[in-house]
């Protein structure tokens, strides 16, 4: 028998979104993370395409965390016929949960709201997947232990190690045949507000790097006096602020931020709204897994008496129809779904209301729309003009710069066969591609979308 791996690029190959990447070796098939295309229309559309490889002839899917564009396409492979464990530390089992119940849900209601309205393009608009196969998904996840080798076939072995992204989240080593193929998932921050710094792998042979911010550095703009201006202007104007966010590890970061101003008296009384069921399942997360990150547990419990938390739909309208000065979290941080669609439908054409974005914005999200100073967006098949001030902090990103990813291969002994660049847009691949080269003279390979790649261990 051929010791040949192959590769399959089925997500995030040339783009950000749709992590899926299939290693068909002679002993097992697996499959690295599941994710939901996102962004723009033709991106959309290849979630409602079927799998590319028979679902049911994978063994085994190993999740490096547990964001939408790494998760949101399991139960659509469910459907198809995947049987088999889907594996991944606890809290990012945990998060997974949360987010798929909350896009099976989006997903419905979106579809029941475009049929009721009309304005769907077809003669009856279905969700991608219904919360019965979210269940049947959630019940093949099984947990696993860090920096621990779990032996999965007679040349096949697995490690995973935190990589500092959010709650959870880690990369994996697989050993396959003797060597070692590193998948770095998404890689965080050095100095992160909620998480350790990410651990760095030793050895790679094959190496398949994240590129989000393979281009650029970030800026050091101060989150801390943007927040601060931006509640002081909305005070003064009697507005409201919006800061859409993602559920997960920014919605905690940004609340913990706004609670160390209160503390120090930095920032004025105001009126502060938490409008994220998903984030809110995922606090209990944070508490629930308190090893997991640096808060300490009396200190969180101290930090939510501080929001008003928003636990139903019903209170969503009343917070909008507040007539005082306010600040309010919520889901989506692209701007693409959830509750925030709600406030900006009708705040967004108001110049006294400040849009605060907070975190990458995709190509053909809204939150990219609003960033590249768009004067109207689309919501609930309406379009609203944009009158409110958008602000925008990027030092809060949850994913690595350039120099934090070039850090990150520091400590690699060997030189890498082979780096292949994912989870980046084409500027941000070729950008890294080249200082990898002059750095590391490794082969750098940026796969194209469902490219196979036979590889010889």
């Amino acid at each position: 028998m051929e010791n040949k791996v192959k590769i399959h690029f089925l997500g995030a190959a040339g783009t950000v979104t749709g992590s899926k990447f299939l290693l068909e070796t002679p002993e097992l098939n697996i499959l690295i993370d599941c994710g939901l295309f996102q962004g723009i229309k033709s991106l959309r559309e290849l979630n409602w395409k079927d799998f590319p490889f028979d679902p049911s002839a994978i063994d085994l899917i190993l999740l490096t965390h547990g964001h939408l564009d790494h998760t949101g396409y399991l139960p659509r492979l469910v459907k198809q016929g995947y049987k088999n464990p889907i594996i991944s530390t606890p809290p990012s089992l945990g998060i997974a949960g949360v987010i798929l119940k909350d896009s099976a849900k989006i997903q419905e209601e979106d579809a029941e709201r475009a049929n009721k309205e009309e304005y769907s393009k077809h003669k009856l608009a279905l969700p991608l997947y219904t919360s019965s196969d979210t269940e049947k998904t959630i019940g093949l996840f099984k947990s696993i232990k860090l920096n621990e080798w779990y032996q999965i076939s007679e040349n096949i072995k697995y490690r995973y190690q935190t990589n500092g992204h959010i709650l959870g989240s880690a990369f994996i080593e697989l050993d396959i045949y003797e060597k070692r193929f590193v998948f770095s998932g998404d890689i965080g921050r050095k100095q992160d507000v909620l998480l350790e710094s990410p651990k760095k792998p030793e050895w790679a042979d094959y190496l398949f790097l994240e590129s989000t911010y393979g281009d650029r550095l970030h800026p050091e703009d101060d989150s801390d006096e943007i927040l601060t201006e931006a509640i002081i202007n909305t005070l003064n104007q009697k507005g409201n602020l919006i800061i859409p966010s993602f559920a997960v590890e920014r919605l905690q970061g940004i609340m913990y931020k706004l609670y160390l101003l209160i503390k120090r008296n930095k920032i004025p009384e105001i009126p502060i709204y938490i409008d994220s069921p998903m984030g809110n399942e995922v606090l209990s997360l944070f508490e629930g897994f308190s090893k997991w990150h640096k808060l300490d547990p009396a200190e969180f419990r101290k930090m939510l008496s501080y929001f008003n938390i928003i636990t139903s739909y019903g209170d969503t309208w009343k917070t909008i129809d507040e007539n005082r000065p306010k600040v309010v979290i919520a889901g989506s941080g692209m701007v693409t779904g959830g509750r925030v669609l709600t406030y900006l439908r009708y705040l967004i054409d108001k110049p006294e209301t400040t849009v605060l974005l907070v975190g990458y914005q995709a190509e053909g999200t809204r939150g990219r729309q609003l960033e590249n100073g768009a004067s109207e967006v689309k919501i609930f098949g309406k379009y609203c003009p944009v009158k409110a001030k958008i602000l925008k902090i990027e030092s809060l990103s949850a994913h690595a710069d350039q120099q934090e990813l070039l850090d990150w291969l520091s400590e690699i002994k060997n030189i890498p066969e082979k780096v292949f660049l994912i989870h980046g847009e084409p500027t941000a691949l070729d950008s890294l591609r080249v200082k990898i080269k002059d750095l590391y003279k490794s082969e750098v390979i940026i796969p194209a979308l469902n490219e196979i790649i036979s590889l010889k261990p």
